[in-house]
């Protein structure tokens, strides 16, 4: 019987083809019955297609895919240097979204072509849903890979790729107090400290006993900042209300990270915008924002290329549509794109070291 591993990534790498091939299958499918159309019932026309679509599976697939495969399961050398960006991501978009996309555009302008006055197919629902959520699978199973598939993980303290700023090290400065009794010890000194006269307070080195040192001030802050990086233990009978698995973490930022490429493709699938010249444009700058999942989510580039590749060019196209179409888009979404290109901060930034404060 094979082992849970084994299991494993069986499932993922079956989860991964499916997200790459059947949106193709269905994109080409829908795309042929457009063509049968408006060809007047031509079923020849249909299964040309269709015919096309299965040629292009399998050629990606076994020139492609599987080689790729095989060297990041094999972990050669090449592949493992590879720390900045997923080389899975890349493929992934440019065999399966970067086509789904052209053939998107492709119906729309074999439609506006027609001249029949006749609108046939705007692939508003489910087309477009299949390749994005797709998208959004392999960008997840690409982070969960190195984890359980289920149970509880084993270093709660790992982020799964997470973006965001981590705590990843603390490090105790030593203080002047710290210093001088090192300092003490090294050079065999034995004189004792001044004893208090009288009743009176004590020399200068000795310690009130109600004032904290700056070693337990020290102290104090890297406890804070070190407990606040972990999740707090469960214990007792609601004890569970406390777990927290960061799996489910990914799901929600995967998602959250999709959101507005999301917007923006159903904003293309609109009728008015759909069979005009922004088609275009729309699903262009729909692919590019995609390519954000190549760069790995710890990578500090990626808070550059989320304003580059999305934010901005979303905002003054979605300003454009508004002007020209009303709102087919909510105001929300330029305002969020408004906003994240002026501050130019994102929450995908690199982990920092937090140095404990003297």
């Amino acid at each position: 019987m094979p082992s849970g591993k084994t299991l494993k990534l069986i499932l993922y790498e079956a989860l991964q083809f499916a997200a790459l091939i059947v949106p193709i299958f269905v994109i080409m499918e829908r795309f042929g019955r457009l063509i049968r159309d408006i060809k007047g019932q031509d079923v020849t026309a249909y299964w040309l297609v269709v015919a096309a679509s299965i040629a292009y599976v399998t050629s990606v697939t076994l020139l492609v895919w599987v080689p790729l495969k095989y060297l990041i399961l094999k972990q050669r050398r090449f592949i493992s240097e590879i720390t900045q960006w997923r080389p899975t991501a890349l493929a992934y978009i440019l065999l399966c979204t970067l086509p789904c996309f052209a053939i998107l555009i492709a119906s729309s302008k074999v439609q506006v072509e027609v001249d029949r006055g006749i609108t046939f197919d705007h692939f508003a629902e489910l087309p477009v849903s299949l390749v994005l959520f797709s998208l959004v699978c392999v960008d997840i199973i690409e982070r969960i890979r190195p984890f359980g598939l289920i149970g509880q993980l084993n270093d709660p303290d790992y982020d799964l790729d997470m973006p965001g700023p981590v705590l990843t090290h603390l490090e105790q400065v030593t203080t002047v107090t710290g210093q001088l009794h090192a300092d003490e010890g090294q050079n065999g000194s034995t004189q004792s400290r001044p004893e208090a006269r009288n009743g009176g307070a004590p020399g200068r080195w000795q310690d009130s006993p109600s004032r904290p040192t700056l070693s337990s001030r020290a102290t104090s802050a890297t406890y804070l900042y070190s407990s606040s990086s972990r999740p707090r233990a469960a214990s007792g009978h609601l004890g569970f209300l406390w777990m927290r698995d960061r799996r489910s973490e990914v799901f929600v930022q995967s998602f959250l990270f999709w959101l507005d490429t999301v917007e923006m493709v159903r904003v293309a699938g609109e009728p008015s915008v759909f069979y005009s010249a922004w088609v275009f444009l729309v699903y262009i700058l729909a692919f590019l924002s995609t390519l954000r999942m190549v760069i790995t989510p710890n990578n500090p580039l990626l808070s550059i290329a989320e304003v580059a590749l999305q934010d901005l060019p979303f905002f003054i196209v979605r300003v454009i549509l508004i002007a020209v179409y009303g709102y087919v888009t909510p105001v929300l979404y330029p305002l969020k794109n408004a906003l994240q290109s002026t501050l130019g901060n994102s929450t995908h930034t690199s982990p920092t070291r937090y140095t404990a404060p003297t």
